[in-house]
């Protein structure tokens, strides 16, 4: 019969080891996180093939997580691990929308569905900075695109209904993904406007009639 000795000092070990394994597991969402920001920062410098390695990397991580998470689900699981995994799930969206044009799915990418929503939300966000990034290059009609696919995942979003209750943090998301969505808005009719009346002066110009160059003088 063990001692209440031995049976604490087992205890204790037993905390210890999970204390470890929480520290690392911390670092790893961390960096997961800050590796998925980095992939969407070097997406906006257009470093596309860059974007790509450094959100594998954070791939790698997540998986190793996911697979932890089967063990130690009460280690692993938390406000933590859902945002390092929205995080990712921003980053993987919106790279594959811009490199293929099509949106991933939770199922490819191997999360949660909420944490995959919530991702979703940040997307609008991303596409807004895409739109602007656009209008100042002059390229009014690929902002409106930005635009379109903005206004895509806004309203499918709003189409979950009853299910908003069970993602906490996404009405709080989708009002903020709908200010955005009107600033664009607003931003790209400017734009447009602008550009019309700047073609139409163009048109009333008066074209300048082409100078006949001088003769050098004592030439024939």
């Amino acid at each position: 019969m063990s001692s209440l000795e031995t049976v604490i000092q087992q205890v204790k070990n037993d905390l210890m080891a999970k204390s470890k394994i929480r520290e690392e597991t911390h670092e790893s969402m961390r960096k997961a996180t800050s590796l998925s920001k980095q992939s969407i920062l070097l997406l906006h410098q257009k470093r596309l093939e860059d974007s790509a390695k450094m959100l594998q990397n954070a791939k790698e991580i997540i998986t190793n997580l996911l697979n932890l998470a089967e063990e130690c689900p009460e280690i692993v699981y938390g406000g933590m691990f859902s945002a390092a995994l929205q995080e990712y799930s921003e980053a993987y969206i919106l790279l594959t929308l811009v490199k293929e044009g099509r949106f991933v799915t939770p199922k490819e990418i191997n999360v949660p569905s909420v944490d995959y929503i919530l991702g979703l939300a940040d997307v609008i966000g991303e596409y807004r900075r895409l739109a602007l990034d656009f209008l100042r290059a002059g390229e009014v009609e690929k902002g409106e695109r930005c635009l379109e696919i903005m206004d895509e995942i806004f309203i499918q979003l709003l189409a979950l209904d009853e299910a908003y209750m069970l993602v906490s943090g996404l009405r709080h998301k989708s009002d903020i993904a709908r200010r955005i969505i009107e600033s664009t808005r607003g931003d790209i009719t400017l734009e447009v406007r602008r550009k019309a009346l700047e073609d139409k002066l163009d048109k009333l110009q008066p074209k300048q009639p082409k100078k006949t160059p001088k003769r050098a003088k004592g030439k024939k």
